[in-house]
């Protein structure tokens, strides 16, 4: 078994935090035997090719073709603007907080080694404004991302952002623009096959929750200098875990049964992520999208009315130990916690001794404050296990390509186990797309006349508003 990412699941466990509380080795026996014929099913399908997540570590080809392309984009652009949303947007950051020095953007030219990346990830005119008043479009690169080629807030921004290409650039706008879209159809595709433009793809059976490791998280990070390849052979060793029957030799399908007997036995609803790293901190809100939008369904794959699903919650450890631990602790027994603990910081600060006489601060002289760090983190554990709440965590040695692409591949892999769990297809979103062609509706979109039709009949009808006035 890997050694690079371990999972300790002792906090989970009933002998830990009580039997009403944690699950028992016999209740794990017991639920086992499901997880390994789902695991068989998952199996199947892979060798078939429904599937071809699993396999992403082995496209070398898409790899040389990111590499090539991203030591040319290095040296010419000195800003990189993702215009993507959701799974386009998310695995990106992810990358760039746990794989270059935080706060990059603010760092002076001669403090890096690669372009800044910005991704504005929500159609805010605000926030797309400020992103755009920092970059000179003659030295930007922007990487327009949908699979669709119609998702309405990339389209919007990519629109916007051509007119300011057009006007600024001239002639060379096509150069300061590289799609990453359907492999064969979309609206993307057919703008890139008219203008020239390059192209990247993301394969046909991959949503975008399950995109970081293709070229839609790969090619930022290659543009930002990341070692890629280390990225694919993290994903890689995890590979040859999540299949294994075994559930003390098989993390992600350990966390997915954990998981899902904690909500359907326990009712603990709520799953919160909590790294001891702010490197990590946009890992737990890529894994949020992940967790929810795979799980969270209003049927079953029986057809069937079930309204399930975790609800996964973002949490920073120390950050969160003044402001939501409290309520962790002493509030609700509807919560699983999953830490993220490295054991090696990359960076060393050491406290200095300035007040030898008072107790409550020369304790920390010449101590790390990594140190600190890590000590809060156990110390969060024990808290937690103490007020029965069960927590399991993700230990590694330090931050590196490998951790990150093997702990993504791990989560992915145990979302389609929990898909399993919960008997709900985990590769789709009814609900997202419902409000997408409402917005389609309300934006006039040709095709959608009836669907606007109905929304204004809606409007029609009496509305109950409270005012906020002073007499």
């Amino acid at each position: 078994m890997s050694t690079r990412i371990r999972l300790d699941v002792t906090r989970m466990m009933a002998d830990a935090v009580g039997k009403e509380f944690g699950a028992s080795t016999e209740e794990i026996e017991k639920s086992w035997p499901r997880v390994e014929a789902i695991l068989q099913g998952l199996e199947a399908r892979r060798k078939n090719g429904e599937l071809p997540f699993y396999d992403l570590p082995d496209d070398m080809d898409t790899v040389e073709r990111i590499e090539e392309y991203a030591a040319k984009a290095r040296s010419k652009f000195k800003n990189v603007v993702i215009l993507g949303i959701g799974g386009s947007a998310l695995g990106p950051i992810a990358l760039q907080e746990s794989l270059k020095p935080l706060l990059w953007n603010s760092r002076p030219d001669d403090l890096r080694d690669a372009p800044r990346l910005f991704v504005p990830d929500n159609p805010d005119p605000e926030y797309v404004g400020a992103v755009l008043d920092l970059c000179d479009p003659k030295e930007t690169l922007f990487n327009v991302v949908t699979k669709s080629g119609t998702t309405a807030e990339t389209i919007s921004q990519f629109t916007a952002v051509l007119s300011i290409l057009k006007e600024q650039v001239g002639e060379e706008w096509r150069n300061h623009l590289v799609f990453t879209t359907d492999p064969a159809k979309g609206s993307l595709r057919q703008i890139a096959r008219t203008e020239g433009i390059n192209t990247f793809s993301i394969p046909t059976a991959i949503g975008g929750r399950f995109s970081v490791l293709t070229a839609v998280g790969l090619l930022p990070a290659a543009l930002l200098g990341i070692d890629i390849r280390a990225l694919l052979a993290g994903a890689a060793e995890q590979r040859e875990l999540v299949f294994n029957r075994s559930f003390d030799e098989n993390p992600s399908a350990a966390f997915a049964l954990l998981q899902y007997l904690a909500q359907t036995k326990r009712n603990q609803n709520i799953h919160v992520m909590m790294p001891y790293s702010n490197a990590l901190y946009r890992v737990a809100d890529w894994f949020r999208q992940l967790w929810a939008e795979s799980l969270g369904k209003k049927s079953n794959i029986h057809g069937e009315t079930v309204h399930t699903g975790p609800t996964p919650i973002a949490a920073l450890g120390s950050t969160d130990q003044h402001s939501q631990v409290q309520l962790f602790v002493e509030g609700p027994y509807d919560k699983t916690f999953t830490l993220l603990l490295p054991q090696q910081y990359r960076r060393s600060i050491k406290a200095g001794k300035h007040f030898p006489d008072m107790d409550g601060i020369d304790y920390l002289a010449g101590e790390d404050i990594g140190t600190l760090l890590k000590a809060e983190g156990e110390a969060t554990q024990r808290a937690l296990t103490a007020a029965h709440r069960p927590n399991m965590a993700f230990t590694f040695e330090s931050i590196t390509p490998e951790v990150v692409g093997g702990l993504m591949y791990l989560f992915e892999a145990a979302t389609l186990v929990g898909g399993g769990l919960y008997e709900v297809n985990p590769l789709d979103q009814p609900g997202v797309e419902a409000g997408k062609v409402a917005t389609y509706a309300l934006m006039g979109r040709q095709g959608y006349e009836d669907v606007r039709a109905d929304i204004e009949r809606e409007r029609e009808r009496p509305t109950r508003i409270i005012p906020n006035r002073r007499d």
